[in-house]
């Protein structure tokens, strides 16, 4: 594609988040939403039209069609972990550009599969990790970088956390083993260790402490790891 070129994004999964990445790719300058893929044509219809799209993208329902159409230059796919390493691969495949959410696979096999099917097939590949792209991250990583101004780094405490309603608790996609099998570690957990690697300058720690699984109360569920490095915390 010409660096000039406008891209013609299609979206596969109708999931939240991307009500938001829909709005986003509508105010980049280069970048225009062209369709929207659904299991069914009613969801995809209903996304459309709750996001004020009805009349201005194409609207298909099954991933396969959006996938063949030759108009659609990327892809953006909010779909369950569990259905990455499939669409992924068939995308770029098909030879499409391909935005992938987080978690971008269930395990580093599926993500090796999915980055070698780019490759081979000259496409590109991108996360959706907004904060490790934004440009306040790379200033705040020159921040903490100078030692002069933050000192050493010697504790590093990260959270992430979420309100979990009882709906959520029971019928949320990221509560399903089948569907998003790295649960909370897979949705929020990865943001916490993504910081502390990113700090560390993706050393890996020496020791690591976890939970041996879940912790499921009332409010929700969560995961509890500590990452040892040496000569610090």
């Amino acid at each position: 594609m010409a660096e000039n070129q406008t891209v013609r994004f299609g979206i596969i999964g109708c999931a939240g988040i991307a009500r938001k990445v829909a709005r986003a790719i509508k105010l980049a300058p280069n970048s225009t939403l062209y369709a929207v893929a659904s299991r069914s044509i009613e969801k995809a219809q209903k996304f459309a039209g709750n996001n004020g799209l009805s009349g201005t993208v194409k609207t298909y329902g099954s991933y396969d069609q959006l996938l063949d159409d030759p108009c659609v230059d990327a892809v953006y796919m909010p779909l369950p972990t569990s259905l990455h390493l499939h669409w992924a691969v068939l995308a770029a495949q098909k030879k499409k550009h391909l935005l992938l959410e987080k978690p971008t696979a269930l395990d580093v096999g599926e993500l090796d599969q999915i980055l070698e099917a780019c490759e081979s097939n000259g496409v590109q590949f991108m996360d959706g990790i907004m904060w490790l792209h934004h440009p306040r991250t790379a200033k705040l990583k020159e921040f903490i970088s100078e030692s002069n101004h933050f000192g050493q780094i010697n504790i590093i405490r990260s959270t992430s956390t979420k309100p979990a309603t009882q709906e959520f608790r029971e019928s949320n996609i990221r509560v399903k083993p089948d569907l998003d099998a790295l649960g909370a570690l897979g949705d929020l957990g990865w943001y916490c260790i993504g910081a502390i690697l990113w700090a560390k300058d993706y050393k890996l720690p020496t020791l690591v402490n976890a939970l041996p699984d879940v912790t499921k109360t009332l409010q929700g569920s969560s995961c509890l790891a500590l990452h040892h490095f040496i000569g610090n915390h």
